[in-house]
């Protein structure tokens, strides 16, 4: 079993559960197919599972390794994006919802990615590797947030939130929209999100 699924927080674990998407953060594995850091590069993407026929032996020694999530709201919840080369309509639709949502960084449509990618990364991870999170009322969430709620992540999605694992989500719960959580989600893709952009949730 390898450690290459990715959870909420962004964290590599081992499970025999499998993904809907497949993620990229450049080569974090030695030749035994251990993990040797978190990252590689800046650019954290969300890929399909499947592009022009393409074959990989997952974590082959000199390659970026594969990652896999349960969702893309999972995938953003860590701190990705989507791929340029293989989900190109879905990065446009982001980038321009990114835009639009942080209209406090001047960006404009021919910003590089990268620029918006240097602030996805100062987001999502502290200068010691600690996850980043941020307060906010339940009721200012859009769909697709990732939050701490009693303790373990859930995800919103109309009016109820639903408990996370790496083999889906638990039942329906109902919330108070009064009450304040730690968000998972980078804040400028919440902003993101409520310009427009719906991420993809696995059937509950």
């Amino acid at each position: 079993m390898l450690k290459n699924r990715i959870d909420p927080w962004g964290n590599l674990i081992k499970t025999t559960a499998r993904g809907a998407w497949m993620g990229n953060r450049g080569i974090l594995h030695d030749e035994h197919q251990n993990i040797r850091r978190l990252f590689k590069l800046k650019a954290w993407l969300i890929c399909l599972l499947e592009f022009k026929n393409r074959q990989r032996k997952v974590m082959n020694p000199g390659n970026y390794t594969e990652l896999f999530f349960l969702d893309e709201a999972t995938a953003f919840s860590a701190g990705h994006r989507p791929c340029f080369e293989c989900r190109r309509e879905d990065f446009k639709r982001f980038k321009s919802s990114w835009i639009k949502g942080n209209p406090e960084y001047g960006f404009g449509e021919k910003v590089s990615i990268q620029e918006i990618d240097n602030i996805l990364h100062q987001e999502r991870m502290g200068p010691h590797g600690e996850k980043i999170t941020y307060e906010e009322l339940l009721k200012e969430l859009p769909d697709g947030c990732f939050m701490l709620y009693k303790s373990r992540p859930y995800v919103r999605q109309g009016k109820h939130l639903f408990s996370w694992s790496p083999f889906g989500y638990g039942s329906a719960e109902t919330f108070s929209e009064n009450e304040k959580v730690q968000v998972l989600t980078p804040k400028s893709v919440v902003n993101a999100f409520r310009s427009g952009y719906v991420p993809q949730i696995n059937p509950h």
